[in-house]
């Protein structure tokens, strides 16, 4: 496969034409229900050989296609950058597949439709992660209707894990996670009962989501996974750990996170590289590839890289302009956005320098908006990083966000480890 960005006067009829591709193919490739693409939109072709463009270079082809300009020569050894021309058909080299362990996030929502959604994705993840349990000051857990799910992911060979979260009706709560964390005994009740609803439901194993640790409660939140780890570790269960991205120790709102003490208490580590710009700062990218190469460097200096699971988000979000400080902007999933932008005509841009696109347009309200988001290509140049940094995972949050390139992309840098 490659990508294709649409150019202006492009539509699917004449991209089709140039690949030797059916229209059908492309948008089912791409989700895609209506056909008004836009400049700038990033498009996946399924094939295995590319037709030269007028304007095409081997290093233009290979960017496209996520492989090495060297590869692309040596599968192509009768076409030289100096006798290319327009018209040519390049072979696309296979890139040799590596084995990962594929964690996604999904939100249980009724039984029958849960039971629908993991057939579907079962086939690309090692891990499922079941959102989400609460836990209250004392320790106590809060129950789910997750039955169907865990007996459905066994079936199909992909092991549940509960996730347990300290967030709350009002966001994630830091105070929450410091009661808990500062009183022994509600520590001890709150590993004892997530030991007891993995044994009672039938999970492989937990994954623990408490976010915005206080800096004094580091060394605390570290114990509690190591004591969370000699409870479960007997009996076989699996212990993972979602924590925010750091680049380096001195990011003050980061210092609850000790990736050393984490690392070697949890079986995974699940990197949540993403949301540098949410909902509540200013528009930007969410996942830009310099913080996310930095986060992986940072990383790799405190954790083995086979406990190292890197996160994606199957998002972004669409900020009013001008900016208000103190305004919560709306997420949007990634198919939704490229939705957006060819309900509006809206041409895509990408920013190379943080290999991310983005889109402005004016609502019907005459209000202008700008979307940032991740597409097939920036999704791509993260999977490389994975690979060029030999990491053993990736994970996204979340499975029930929309984004139909991302089983082509998954399958052509990596096969999925199964356990």
């Amino acid at each position: 496969m490659f990508i294709y960005t649409v150019q202006p006067g492009d539509s699917l009829f004449v991209i089709g034409a140039k690949f030797g591709i059916s229209i059908d193919q492309i948008r089912m490739a791409n989700g895609l229900v209506e056909t008004n693409i836009v400049p700038g939109q990033a498009l996946l072709i399924p094939l295995y050989t590319y037709t030269v463009q007028p304007g095409d270079s081997f290093y233009s082809i290979a960017r496209q296609a996520f492989v090495s300009a060297e590869s692309l020569q040596r599968a192509n050894p009768a076409i030289t950058p100096g006798n290319m021309r327009p018209g040519m058909k390049m072979t696309i080299p296979e890139l040799p597949t590596k084995p990962i362990t594929a964690l996604g996030y999904y939100t249980l929502r009724n039984p029958q439709l849960d039971q629908e959604l993991i057939n579907d994705f079962a086939p690309y993840a090692t891990y499922l992660a079941f959102f989400e349990y609460h836990f209250s000051s004392d320790g106590s857990l809060s129950e789910l209707n997750d039955l169907t799910a865990v007996q459905t992911a066994w079936r199909r060979r992909v092991p549940p894990l509960m996730t347990v979260t300290n967030l709350t009706e009002t966001g994630f709560s830091p105070s929450l996670a410091h009661q808990v964390l500062n009183q022994p005994d509600a520590r001890k009740n709150l590993i004892e009962n997530i030991f007891l609803t993995i044994s009672r439901k039938g999970y492989a194993g937990v994954n623990i989501d408490f976010e915005q640790i206080m800096e004094e409660d580091r060394d605390l939140f570290s114990g509690f996974l190591r004591q969370l780890k000699e409870r479960l570790q007997p009996s076989g269960y699996v212990l993972t750990v979602a924590v925010p991205p750091k680049t380096n120790e001195n990011i003050a709102w980061l210092k609850g996170y000790d990736y050393g003490g984490i690392g070697s208490a949890s079986d995974l580590m699940f990197i949540m590289t993403y949301d540098w710009h949410h909902g509540t700062s200013e528009p930007g990218p969410v996942a830009p590839i310099n913080e996310v190469r930095q986060t992986i460097q940072f990383a790799l200096g405190q954790v083995p890289k086979q406990k190292i699971i890197l996160g994606f988000p199957l998002y972004g979000y669409n900020w009013t302009l001008p900016y208000e400080p103190g305004t919560v902007y709306p997420g949007i999933a990634n198919q939704d956005a490229v939705q957006l932008a060819m309900k509006h005509q809206a041409p895509i841009q990408y920013e190379k320098q943080y290999e991310s696109p983005f889109f402005k347009y004016t609502d019907e309200q005459g209000k202008r908006h700008i979307v940032w988001f991740e597409d097939a290509r920036s999704i791509g140049k993260k999977l490389l990083l994975m690979r060029e940094y030999d990491l053993d995972g990736g994970g996204v949050w979340q499975l029930t966000l929309s984004f139909p390139q991302g089983t082509w992309l998954l399958t052509k840098f990596f096969r999925v480890r199964k356990v």
